[in-house]
This record gives C-alpha cells, sequence and structure tokens, in this order.
C-alpha cells in the first residue's frame, strides 16, 4: 500500500477509492492486514511521553542536580586519589537511586495495570464481523461504527450516517455540532466545510455513522497541530503546591550553603573538603526521595480505591478529590435510583391514553441517536402493552439537542397517504412549538387559557416527584427531508409521567459526606417541582434553588455570591454547567463534578477533580480524572477518606523530613565556624541522609488519625514553612545542647564528636517521624507495622555502627564508651519530650487558626 491515501486529499474523493487503496472493502480489513499495518504506522496514538521502561526510569534517577553534584564531588574525590570517599559517595548515590527507582518502578507498573482497566475501545469491523478494538489499534482501512457519545479515535470518510451529529471545537473552534454526510467535497474545502470527513478529537453529538479510517495518530489533523482533545488541564493544587516547595526548598539550600562554604574558605580549610561538605550540605537538605515517595503514596492510594471501586485516571486527582469541599451532581442516579418506569400517558386533560403511550413508543423505538433510560423505559412499556413498531415506516428523524430540547420522528403508517411527525420532550419546549391541542376527538387552537390548564397539570404532577415530558404530533404530505422549521403549529397530545425514586440510602450518604465538609450541588436540566420534590426526600434544602433563567440573567459576580449558598440548580442549559463550577471555585471552594452524559464534557474538564461512572459516555470518561464503577455517593466518599488518607501521608513525608533536615542543617551551618574541625565529615552525612530515608518510603502505608480524614485538606506552602522552621530550630536546640555536651563535658575530639553527633542527630529524625507523624500524643496513634519495624531496625543499626571495626573505620566512627551512649539516649530522649510538648501548642494554635478562618477567593482568580 502506498501512503498517497493518507496524504492526498482524501476527502475530495470517493470513498470507495480510497478504501481499495487502503485494502479495505464493506466488511473491513482482514487480521493479517491489521497486523501489516500497525506494524507499518505504529499504533493510534498521539502521546509524546509513553510509560517510561525500567532502563529509562532507572537512568532518570541520576538527572537530578543533586545526583550530578555528588558525582562530580566523587570524580573530584577520584581524582585526588581519596578512594574510599569516593567510594563512600558512589555507593550511597547508588543506594539511593536504586531504592528510589524500585518504588518508583513498582509504582508506575500498578498505575499502568489501574489504567488498562479504563482503556477506550471502538466498535470496529475486522474480517466481516464487528468487535470491539482498543483505540490504540486501529489502523488505516478499518471501517468503525460510531454512536452518540462515542469519540472519534481517527481521522475517516463518512460512509453511512444517520442524523450524524459531531461536535469538533477542538479542531474548528466551532462549539454548535455539525452535520456529517457521505459524498465528496472540493479539494480546497477548509476542516471547517468538510461535511464527509470526521477528525480525531471530535465526539458524536447524535445519530450513527460508519466510517472509513484513513489516518491514524500523529498523521492526523489533530496530531499534525499537536493539540489534545481537551485543552491542557490547569496545573492542579498539588502540583502547585510541590513546585512552590521546591521553590522554598532551593531558597534555603542556597543561603545554608553558600554560608557554609564561605566560612570554610575563610577559615582556610581545605577547598575539596568544603566543596564535598557543602554539597552534602544540599543533599542533606533535600528530601530527595519525594518524586519516589510521591509516586509510591499515590499509587498504592490508587489501588486501594481500585479495590473499593473508585479507579483514578490521573494520580494527582487523588489529592484533589480529598481536598473536595462541594460535589455537584445531577439527580438521576446519584440521589435517586436511576431505574426509569413508565407510570402514566395522559391526553391533554389528564385522563389516562393510550393514543399518548402509541404515539411515544413509535417516538422512542425509531429513535437513533442518543440512547437515554426515558427511551428505554417507553419501549419496554410499550412491548407491555402490546405495541410494536409493525406496520410504520421510519421516515426522518430530528435528533435531539440540548438547546430544542426535543426529539422529533417522523413515520407512515401502511397505507397511509400522509406522513405523521412525532415530537416529545420537555415540556416547556414542545407547549412552545404548538399552535393546537387535541380535545376530544378533535383539535382546537391553543390559546393562553389552554396553555395555563396544561401547565397546571405539569407541575402538579412534578410537585408529586414525577418526571413530565410533552408528547405532540402534526400531519405532512409526503417527501423525503423534514428539519427544524417543521417543528411548528404542532398539535400537543398529551403527557408521559416517568417516575424515578430517590435511593433509600440517599440520605445517609449525603450527611456523610456533609460530616466530611462535603457538600452536595445538584445540577439539573429537569424541571425545578421535581427536584424539589427529590431534594426534600432526601434532606437537601429545597428551597436554596437558582434556575437557568435566572443564572441567565446574572453578571458573574453575583453567581460567585450566590452559588455557594444555593443547593439546587435547576432548568439548567449544558452550557451553564460549567459556569457554576467555575463560580464556586472562585469563592476557594475544590469542586467536584459528577457526571456522565455528553454534556458534562466541559464541567468535568473545569472541575477540580472530574468524577464520572464506568457506563459513561466516551466523552465523559475521558474528562474525568476518577471513575467510579458504580455510581454511588457511598463510593464516592470512600473515594474522598481514601484521598485524605494519601495526601495526608505525602504531606507527613514533606514536612517530618523537611523539618528534621532544616534542623540539621542550621545547627551544623552555625557549628563551622565554632569548631576547630568539621561536625560531620561529608561521607557521614550522606550515610545519615540515607539511612534515615529508608523508613520514610514506609509512610505510604502508615495509618492516618480519624481527624485527618474529617475535613477537606489543602496544600499550604506557608504552613510547611512554619513547620519547618519551628521543629527544625527545636531539632537545632537539642543539637547544640549536644555540641555543648561533647565539647565541654566529654572534651570530645573530631572523631568522637562526629559518632556522637551522627547518632544523635538519625536517632531524632527517627524519633521524630513517629512523634509527629500524628496530631496525637504519640502512644495514642498506632503507625502501621512497617513503619514501626523499619524505624526499629534502622535505629537498631545505628548503635551498632560505631562497633563495626573496620566498616566503621571507613566512615571515621569510634566506638562509645557506656557514658556516652547514655548521654546519647538522654538527649534523644529529651528531644521527644520537647517535640511531644511544642507539637501539642503548635496543633493547637493551628486548629484554632483554622477554626476562626474563612473561605477566601484563590489567588489566581478562578
Amino acid at each position: 500500500m502506498t501512503d498517497s491515501a493518507r496524504d492526498a486529499v482524501y476527502w475530495s474523493r470517493n470513498a470507495a477509492d480510497v478504501a481499495a487503496e487502503l485494502g479495505s472493502g464493506a466488511g473491513g480489513l482482514t487480521a493479517d492486514q491489521v497486523a501489516v499495518q500497525l506494524a507499518a504506522v505504529g499504533p493510534n496514538s498521539v502521546e509524546d511521553a509513553p510509560r517510561l521502561g525500567a532502563l529509562q526510569l532507572l537512568l532518570r534517577q541520576f538527572e537530578s542536580p543533586l545526583a550530578l553534584i555528588l558525582a562530580f564531588a566523587a570524580l573530584i574525590s577520584l581524582m585526588l586519589r581519596q578512594w574510599v570517599d569516593a567510594g563512600i559517595i558512589l555507593a550511597i548515590v547508588l543506594g539511593s537511586s536504586l531504592l528510589s527507582f524500585f518504588q518508583e518502578y513498582r509504582a508506575s507498573t500498578a498505575v499502568a495495570e489501574l489504567k488498562k482497566r479504563l482503556a477506550l475501545t471502538a466498535h470496529v469491523l475486522r474480517d466481516g464481523a464487528e468487535r470491539l478494538v482498543p483505540l490504540q489499534e486501529i489502523v488505516p482501512g478499518d471501517v468503525i461504527l460510531l454512536s452518540a457519545g462515542n469519540l472519534i479515535p481517527a481521522d475517516g470518510l463518512v460512509l453511512e450516517a444517520q442524523d450524524f451529529l459531531v461536535t469538533e471545537a477542538s479542531m474548528t473552534g466551532e462549539s454548535f455540532p455539525v452535520e456529517k454526510r457521505p459524498g465528496p467535497v472540493a479539494a480546497s474545502t477548509p476542516i471547517a466545510g468538510r461535511t464527509n470527513t470526521v477528525f480525531l478529537g471530535a465526539s458524536v453529538r447524535s445519530g450513527t455513522a460508519k466510517v472509513l479510517v484513513v489516518r491514524t495518530g500523529r498523521r492526523t489533523e489533530f496530531g499534525a497541530i499537536a493539540e489534545r482533545l481537551r485543552a491542557r488541564p490547569e496545573e492542579t493544587d498539588f502540583a502547585r503546591g510541590v513546585r512552590q516547595f521546591g521553590y522554598l526548598l532551593i531558597r534555603v539550600m542556597v543561603v545554608i550553603v553558600l554560608f557554609v562554604l564561605t566560612v570554610n574558605v575563610a577559615l582556610d580549610r581545605p577547598v575539596v573538603e568544603s566543596l564535598l561538605f557543602a554539597a552534602a550540605l544540599a543533599v542533606g537538605l533535600s528530601p530527595e526521595l519525594l518524586p519516589a515517595i510521591i509516586s509510591v503514596t499515590l499509587s498504592a492510594g490508587a489501588r486501594a480505591m481500585a479495590r473499593r471501586g473508585v479507579i483514578v485516571r490521573r494520580l494527582d486527582a487523588i489529592e484533589n478529590l480529598g481536598s473536595m469541599t462541594i460535589l455537584c451532581t445531577d439527580k438521576t442516579g446519584t440521589l435517586t435510583e436511576g431505574t426509569i418506569v413508565v407510570r402514566s400517558a395522559l391526553d391533554a386533560a389528564g385522563a389516562r391514553s393510550d393514543e399518548v403511550l402509541r404515539l411515544a413508543c413509535l417516538n422512542a423505538a425509531f429513535e437513533t441517536g442518543i440512547a437515554n433510560p426515558l427511551d428505554a423505559a417507553l419501549v419496554a412499556a410499550g412491548a407491555e402493552a402490546g405495541l410494536s413498531t409493525a406496520g410504520y415506516a421510519k421516515i426522518d428523524e430530528i435528533p435531539y439537542d440540548f438547546v430544542r430540547r426535543r426529539l422529533t420522528i417522523v413515520v407512515a403508517g401502511d397505507g397511509a397517504e400522509r406522513h405523521e411527525m412525532i415530537t416529545k420532550g420537555a415540556f416547556a419546549e414542545v407547549l412552545a412549538a404548538c399552535g393546537f391541542v387535541r380535545d376530544g376527538d378533535g383539535d382546537a387552537p391553543l390559546d393562553e387559557a389552554g396553555r395555563t390548564r396544561l401547565q397546571a397539570t405539569f407541575e402538579e404532577r412534578s410537585r408529586e416527584g414525577y418526571r413530565v415530558l410533552a408528547v405532540a404530533t402534526r400531519s405532512f404530505r409526503p417527501r423525503r427531508d423534514y428539519d427544524r422549521d417543521d417543528e411548528a403549529a404542532l398539535i400537543f397530545r398529551g403527557f408521559l409521567v416517568f417516575q424515578d425514586p430517590p435511593k433509600a440510602d440517599a440520605g445517609k450518604a449525603i450527611g456523610d459526606l456533609a460530616r466530611l465538609g462535603v457538600g452536595i450541588k445538584v445540577i439539573s436540566g429537569d424541571n425545578r417541582f421535581v427536584t424539589a420534590h427529590v431534594a426534600r426526600s432526601v434532606g437537601l434544602d429545597a428551597k436554596a434553588m437558582l434556575t437557568g433563567e435566572e443564572i441567565a440573567a446574572m453578571r458573574d459576580e453575583a453567581l460567585w455570591h450566590t452559588a455557594p449558598r444555593t443547593d439546587l440548580f435547576v432548568e439548567i442549559d449544558p452550557q451553564q454547567k460549567e459556569r457554576i463550577v467555575r463560580a464556586l471555585q472562585r469563592t476557594g471552594h475544590s469542586v467536584g463534578y459528577l457526571g456522565d452524559g455528553i454534556n458534562d464534557a466541559p464541567a468535568l474538564q473545569a472541575a477540580d477533580v472530574g468524577i464520572s461512572v464506568a457506563e459513561a459516555v466516551d466523552v465523559a470518561r475521558d474528562s474525568a480524572d476518577i471513575i467510579l464503577t458504580s455510581r454511588d455517593l457511598d463510593v464516592l466518599r470512600e473515594g474522598v477518606e481514601g484521598g485524605r488518607r494519601t495526601f495526608a501521608n505525602t504531606l507527613k513525608y514533606i514536612s517530618i523530613t523537611t523539618s528534621a533536615n532544616f534542623g540539621n542543617m542550621v545547627s551544623m551551618a552555625l557549628a563551622t565556624p565554632l569548631l576547630p574541625f568539621l561536625p560531620l565529615a561529608a561521607k557521614q552525612i550522606l550515610l545519615n541522609n540515607f539511612l534515615s530515608d529508608l523508613p520514610s518510603i514506609a509512610i505510604s502505608s502508615d495509618n492516618v488519625d480519624p481527624e485527618r480524614v474529617a475535613t477537606p485538606q489543602r496544600w499550604n506552602v506557608n504552613e510547611i514553612r512554619r513547620f519547618m522552621i519551628v521543629f527544625g530550630l527545636i531539632s537545632s536546640v537539642f543539637d547544640l545542647l549536644t555540641f555543648g555536651v561533647l565539647i565541654y563535658v566529654f572534651h570530645a575530639g573530631e572523631a568522637l564528636f562526629q559518632t556522637s553527633w551522627f547518632m544523635i542527630s538519625l536517632l531524632t529524625e527517627l524519633a521524630v517521624v513517629l512523634v509527629l507523624r500524628t496530631c496525637r500524643p504519640a502512644l495514642r496513634s498506632r503507625p502501621s507495622r512497617l513503619l514501626l519495624w523499619s524505624t526499629v531496625a534502622v535505629g537498631v543499626a545505628i548503635f551498632a555502627i560505631p562497633f563495626l571495626g573496620p566498616a566503621s573505620a571507613l566512615f571515621g566512627f569510634v566506638p562509645l564508651s557506656g557514658t556516652e551512649l547514655g548521654a546519647v539516649v538522654l538527649i534523644v530522649a529529651g528531644y521527644i519530650l520537647a517535640t511531644e510538648g511544642a507539637k501539642a501548642w503548635y496543633f493547637g494554635r493551628l486548629q484554632h487558626g483554622r477554626l476562626s478562618t474563612s473561605a477566601t477567593p484563590r489567588e489566581d482568580g478562578r
């Protein structure tokens, strides 16, 4: 096969010729042809960054500036023939990198397995049969079958279409759906005018189609302009927090390292030794395992959440789910059972009507656009009543859209001389298109009094909690095509009454979320009366309501003020959903949005965390960060709690490790000009840092106190800085006390001083993890077994290191006497008691500050 079919202006050519050139036919490609094509053109993907392989991930561990600094230091030591120092530095760099690699590789493998469960698929004709194929395996020449809600997986030519409307704003900027039909267009036609062509990145709004794939992956229009289906996601709270935290560390690191280096040079200490010491200080201050800790913690959280039915598509979203303060959701399937049944069909006078049910069943049975539970309920009711489409032929369909909010089918009965248009949809929109009403066996003009009576019937049923649609008809002389302009002067025929009862446990789930600090906002296109009825039944405030009409008349500033105090947003247009989400964000809330429909995608993208369900349409699933295996608020509650546990453990590592390292580095910076020798050699600093990192890996498995899960948590770099300074300086006070005891009580020389302080600094780092991992007294909060025993194991190793003979001598350590070991234990015990006292004061003040501080607008203006 040549490349001409992909590279030529295929939209101007006959589809059969293009198919023949691609080796395809009515039954699509064969398995052998697919294998050849896949090898030739590669997978159908425009991703720039596939998952790193093991070797690439290993090499990435050595890309950090800190690792490069240490490698450079080792190189200097080798040039100066300081073999032992160079070997120790290289061994520790390699050990830290391998530890980080092992954890990240396990994490990335686990995440990849989760993503496989969420891979999108497409219906493709292969070997003449319809098959479900992963999107990445689609190749040029495939024939794909598309329907409403599908994402379009490649560029191609429309072979067959039935009321096929496509949203391709990502390509053309046109927000309204465009209709696609078979047939060549001029070669010079721009993208927006190619009515016979579909593009990767678009989505099907309504109807069905059969499409011949011509271009895949990077050869598509989408790949050529290097865009994505949705705009590149905004920086999340979590990513923003990590970035700001990195800036904080860099500033502190530069100040301390330059100070120490300057002092050492001023004291005429050896330049190489001073450089190594400064480099080791930089490493000691940095939590170099942070990327691995984040990956391990997030992936462990993702695996735990998947076991509970919450599947994570984007790991950063775990933190966002935990920080969520408002959940926006529709009522159907979330607050209600989602099992819709037809309760009755009524005529215009409110009496039961088999004729209205017959009309509605014809409309639902012939509809080929957006599959929905209302039509499924009508078809089921028709079958139960013995109704069928036998004797009728479908002439045309005017698909449902979210502006008209109605669906029209044109049918012809056997032997009938006229076509019958049957329109079904939202009461207000159908009524607006009516000029007459069926009154008994005749039709009467629909005057204002008649409209008022129909409105009263609609409101009465809606207040009882039923969902009510309207049915209208019109008769035409036969013709081929019908369009929206024909939906005028309709005859109002009656009402369709549906029931979707509230879930028995919805009220409890809402209460549980409220206790977690998550408020529920219902955003529904349904009318105010039925939404209010459902809201009251599940414990929401039915009076705190805004309608779509009221929102449309509001300025953004007014909506910012009103939205947080509103529980129900009713009669909402799809375009207003995103505006509501952004208004809530603007007032300082972290917003989750739960949706599964075609018109939910913009709001899912705008929300801090987009949530969908496994059975949602493709475009909703692809826009979401979190997928629920069942549409259940209790499952979501478990996801929120899991997100908060993951967030809490991530912050534990960052806060505790940084404060401990900061305290030690400040102590060494202060001691450097006062001591006749370095407080620790570079290799001792690196060993200290490596050993303290070993238990830190276990933080991802740690237990989390209930109070840390009870409220939303957000990144706060200022709070991390305060934590680092307060507890870091407490550590420094005890370090200075240690220096005084060693110099003035034990008259320690260089080896004894470095050995003693190495033990004390490392023991305090281990102890502070167990003390500061909880806001409670340490003995009243149980750490995970892995964290506890890894800490104990390293603690035992610390006491053994000075007595290991030749191995100890390599690091410049000497054995300690019983008295000296006793002093070490007493100082560490004093440090633990002081830290416990400071913790009670610190978290007491912090809790008081939180209670007295209200939400403020975001700095980014969202």
